[in-house]
């Protein structure tokens, strides 16, 4: 066990918590392979009725810690150990029977974003925001990401979050249909605790059925897309570019590409 994720359960609510306030609950391998163990078994438990995803602290969950993978070495950092790692979070999700609901107390950020889509409720504080920003040290989208962005709200808005890294912040987010709601902070936990204790409370097989029938219309393209961007990203990993990213991203300069024209010095 990772000791990465608290386990909370009252009243036919399972709480997981992402607990690694030190790295701004940047997910390292172990904890996402734990966190989707979980989610995957919870629905085994009859007295489980309801999952709530959320971040300790100040952050819901600000990506992969690839240093901490790197760092690790071996199979740790094989980029298909990886990925197959951050699928099998979104995976467990997505096919829980049980309702999951994201709670968004902070910054979502890369893989942190993924698993937030997955959710099937998701409710942000209006100072949280969501950010894919691979791009910016040489990677893609993943966890799903590719698929759910575009089938929430449109090819062009999720192109200006993929391609662009363009930070989303909640309320524009629940505008766009991207998120079931944005609220003040003060009043989150006890919008998510109402709507969860309606779930309990719920008919469990009506609530199942529901969801997989909701999620076959939406996202019959997330297992292909999983599949591309673990292709994609299996590849990025080991490039030139994502090196130069993440050095350039530790020693905060901007990054230079391959084949990028120098930069446009500044009028004097």
């Amino acid at each position: 066990m990772s000791e990465s994720v608290l386990i909370q359960e009252e009243h036919g609510v399972l709480r997981l918590t992402i607990d690694r306030q030190a790295r701004m609950n940047a997910i390292d391998l172990a904890t996402m392979d734990e966190l989707g163990e979980l989610i995957a078994a919870a629905h085994t438990r009859p007295e489980v009725r309801v999952i709530v995803l959320t971040g300790a602290g100040k952050a819901f969950c600000t990506g992969a810690d690839l240093a901490a993978a790197a760092a690790a070495g071996g199979n740790e950092a094989a980029p298909e150990r990886i990925m197959d790692s951050a699928n099998g979070v979104i995976r467990a999700i997505v096919d829980s029977p049980l309702p999951v609901i994201a709670r968004v107390n902070g910054p979502a950020a890369g893989v942190g974003t993924s698993i937030v889509l997955a959710a099937d409720l998701i409710y942000a504080a209006d100072t949280a925001y969501l950010l894919l920003p691979f791009t910016s040290i040489g990677l893609m989208p993943d966890g799903g990401a590719t698929a759910m962005v575009a089938a929430a709200m449109g090819r062009a808005r999720a192109a200006e979050m993929a391609l662009l890294g363009a930070r989303l912040p909640a309320p524009e987010a629940a505008a766009a249909g991207l998120i079931t709601r944005s609220l003040p902070a003060a009043e989150l936990d006890a919008e998510i605790d109402a709507v969860a204790a309606k779930l309990a409370a719920g008919p469990r097989r009506a609530l199942e059925l529901t969801k997989a029938a909701i999620n076959a219309a939406t996202l019959a393209e997330l297992d292909a897309a999983l599949d591309r961007e673990k292709k994609g990203q299996s590849e990025l990993l080991v490039s030139p570019d994502f090196l130069e990213g993440m050095t350039a991203m530790l020693t905060r300069r901007p990054p230079r590409f391959a084949g990028a024209p120098a930069p446009i010095a500044d009028p004097a």
